[in-house]
């Protein structure tokens, strides 16, 4: 059976098969159904599919297609302002729900939109600043109902972290801000560049292990560097490690304040038992997600009414009112720290992305809708580049901020300008109101929205099904918590990247043998049912074949067969059948491969049988064999089967 051909299915095929691989050839009984080609294509034709598939795999243009030109251009305004797509439809029922959800999250985003900032070494008012403009430009260009965008903590972080490492926030805050607003447009253009470019399989690298892992620790992180706040420390480590954290604290117990830690405690019980009952009854939600901005006034009202700054609560003080201001001239394109606010730009960008794209498509899956990556990442992107331009530090889709507005009911994303009004309003009339809001309540607020980023029944979870993937999600954590966020995340990178090389570097082979009775065969390791076949050494590869693992596979298939042979079963075979149909690609060192293997087995006396190659190995092995003619007729099938039966056919009838 060594004809490429097109299949037939029995003798009773009326229809005459394509010349065989070989025309001096003897073709086979028609019984056994041939390895067809795929259908022809010239090199131009397979590049277009692989860079459709690669960069266009939703195909977006698809509702171009038998368009009017007037059609194709509507199409086109509304692809980028989604907006279009809803607003013509859009009525009172559903402003009421968004309504409703967007003075919800209003009602959070104030407070943590402070606290983070403060989280970032930034001003308390560039928090406000940045829940303000961004949902007004997301809500045009975003394609999520539910995404409800503004400061995140991890963002802040990471931002706040690695600035700091050459700008110092109290001697330089002028710099500092400066170089946090360009690091948030050099992370909106990396955004924006991904889904311009289509290159959003980029975040793919951070695995779920990863992520998990590094949102741990960066949680406890930043709950760590609350304790300053918590504690009432003045002078407390820039540092981010655990083990300075802790020494700061420990180091400085003369400055530990018991009215500061008598409030913080308090405070904290009272949110993360708001949080509790919101999450364990939904329909309270509204408790948990009023409790930071309750807490905060009532905090207000009690360092007011009892002269608390005074007796070592120290507080926010005086916020200028105001909107966004322009800051396009504070940029920083030059100098000594351009470098920084690039690597800055790009670490925050990429985090900032993937979580707010996870945050997305996890609310649209639950109501059923579809949220475009490409979109989301254009949307994120331009809304980080013009909020950089209005003094805005980088924002993204926040999993708390989102839950809240899926719960308090929000339709479509007027719930993000619902809430960015309502900051408007706060930033032009209410800033006096926070000028003896407690630092230590911000801490609070900070502590209880982070610890949700603990997810101890996932890590479970991946311990039980995949111990590689564990100690990634380990690595990364333990690299956030004792080195630093930015090491730890590469750290869980660099182990993912390596596990996958060692996939592809080191395929995995397997024994197939026969399950009695049927025409099905299976790993022997696994299948205790499954027996071996008399004369025959079935074998199956379980990945691509390519240059950097041919000679891994050259090895491996040479000690199966010594093992097979000179092992303790001393097994007599004459053909080693290569199964191929898990073999999705090769490349010319794979083929070349393939070639020396059946002329080194042929050496020792054994016959190599291919099966059933896919449409892009049979196509290259069609193309070797018109060159090196080594194909048999009797050296490919489509099944094991088939060769099975039809080489013992062939061993009874020799002498």
């Amino acid at each position: 059976m060594g004809a490429i051909a097109d299949q037939t299915s029995s003798s009773n095929n009326t229809t005459h098969p394509p010349p065989p691989l070989d025309s001096s050839m003897e073709v086979l009984p028609m019984d056994v159904h041939k390895v067809a080609l795929p259908p022809p294509q010239t090199s131009l034709q397979k590049l277009k599919v692989r860079f459709k598939e690669t960069f266009f795999p939703d195909d977006p243009f698809r509702h171009f297609k038998g368009r009017s030109s007037a059609t194709k251009w509507l199409l086109a305004v509304q692809y980028i302002f989604p907006i279009l797509q809803w607003a013509p439809n859009y009525n009172l029922s559903l402003f009421k729900s968004d309504v409703v959800s967007g003075l919800t999250i209003a009602s959070l985003a104030i407070p943590q939109g402070i606290s983070y900032a403060k989280l970032a070494s930034l001003p308390p008012i560039i928090g406000l600043y940045s829940s303000f403009v961004p949902p007004l430009v997301y809500a045009l260009l975003g394609s999520s109902r539910d995404l409800a965008v503004g400061p995140v903590s991890i963002a802040s972080l990471i931002m706040g972290s690695m600035l700091r490492q050459e700008v110092s926030p109290t001697k330089e805050p002028g710099l500092f801000l400066q170089l946090a607003f360009t690091s948030t447009f050099f992370a909106g253009l990396v955004q924006a560049s991904l889904g311009i470019l289509r290159l959003g399989f980029i975040i793919d690298f951070l695995s779920k292990a990863t992520l998990i892992g590094f949102m741990a620790g960066a949680a406890i992180i930043v709950s760590l560097q609350q304790l300053k706040a918590l504690l009432g420390i003045t002078h407390f480590t820039t540092q981010m490690g655990l083990v300075p954290v802790l020494s700061s604290v420990f180091h400085k117990t003369d400055e530990w304040s018991w009215q500061t830690i008598l409030m913080g405690v308090s405070f904290l019980l009272f949110l993360l038992l708001t949080r509790h009952v919101g999450m364990r009854r939904p329909k309270l939600f509204w408790i948990s997600a009023g409790a930071p901005l309750a807490s905060v006034i009532l905090s207000t009202l009690l360092v007011f009414a009892f002269k608390a700054e005074n007796h070592g609560i120290s507080v926010i003080g005086k916020l200028q009112g105001g909107l966004n201001r322009p800051s396009m001239n504070m940029l920083h394109f030059h100098g000594t720290h351009l470098a920084l606010v690039m690597k800055t730009g790009l670490i925050t960008g990429i985090i900032s992305l993937t979580e707010g794209i996870a945050v997305g498509r996890t609310f649209a899956s639950l109501k059923d809708y579809q949220v475009d990556g490409n979109k989301e990442m254009m949307a994120i992107g331009f809304m980080n580049i013009i909020g950089s331009c209005t003094s805005c530090y980088v924002t993204t889709g926040a999993f708390s901020r989102s839950a809240v507005n899926n719960n308090a009911g929000c339709k479509t994303a007027v719930s993000n300008i619902v809430m960015a009004v309502t900051v408007m309003v706060t930033l032009l009339f209410l800033m006096p109101l926070f000028l003896y809001t407690p630092n230590v309540v911000l801490g609070a607020i900070i502590i209880t929205a982070v610890i949700g980023l603990i997810d101890i029944p996932a890590a479970y979870n991946i311990w039980k099904m995949d111990k590689m993937d564990f100690l990634i999600c380990i690595c990364a954590f333990l690299g956030v918590i004792f080195i630093s966020v930015q090491e730890g995340l590469a750290i869980a990178v660099g182990i993912s990247v390596f596990k996958i090389l060692m996939q592809v570097t080191r395929p995995k082979i397997v024994i197939l043998g026969n399950i009695a009775g049927t025409d099905i065969y299976r790993n022997l390791h696994h299948y205790k049912d499954a027996n071996r076949m008399p004369g025959f050494l079935i074998l199956a590869v379980e990945a691509p074949i390519n240059f950097a693992n041919v000679t891994y596979l050259n090895e491996r298939i040479s000690r199966y067969i010594e093992d097979e042979k000179m092992g303790e079963k001393q097994l007599d075979f004459n053909y080693v059948i290569l199964d191929l149909s898990a073999v999705s690609a090769v490349d010319t060192s794979g083929i070349s491969f393939l070639m020396d293997l059946k002329k080194t087995l042929a050496k020792r006396g054994l016959e190599l049988i291919y099966v059933n190659p896919v449409g892009d190995v049979t196509e290259k092995l069609q193309r070797a064999n018109e060159i090196h003619s080594f194909l048999r007729v009797d050296s490919l099938y489509l099944t094991i089967g088939e060769a099975v039966l039809s080489l013992s056919s062939m061993m009874k009838e020799q002498p």
